[in-house]
């Protein structure tokens, strides 16, 4: 009988796909894919700060965990281009719903921080929703 994954076991494979979903650029990168297929220096210039080893090392990872598909054309120089895998599109969908929390909440989650470093007290009803 097969067992069931247990993620809070250090042994678990299932660790490694959540930490390449933990990871910002992976996420960033799923998100721009979702809607497009995209050249190597447009995703660099679309995600701000990443370094363009940065961008090639969280590309290599997403193919390899069969993602991202990397097409590259006989051109000069030649041109690659990225795009989802029908398993990518499956994770994409569900990494733009943490991008849509983050966007809805990004008001409440910079308030609490600005009371922590504060050190003030968590707002009675934060502490009634936990």
């Amino acid at each position: 009988m097969l067992q069931r994954p247990d993620p809070f076991n250090a042994q678990c494979p299932t660790r490694r796909v959540l930490d390449r979903i933990g990871d910002k650029w992976a996420v960033l990168i799923l998100i721009l894919l979702e809607h497009e297929t995209l050249r190597f220096n447009e995703l660099r210039r679309r995600i701000q700060a990443i370094s363009q080893k940065m961008l090639s090392q969280t590309l290599k990872s997403l193919e390899r965990d069969g993602l991202i598909r990397r097409e590259a054309f006989p051109t000069v120089p030649v041109t690659v281009e990225y795009s989802l895998t029908e398993l990518g599109r499956t994770l994409a969908v569900t990494v733009d719903s943490l991008r849509i929390w983050a966007e809805t909440h990004i008001g409440t989650v910079e308030a609490a921080q600005r009371r922590y470093d504060r050190g003030a007290e968590p707002d009675l009803a934060e502490t009634a929703s936990r």
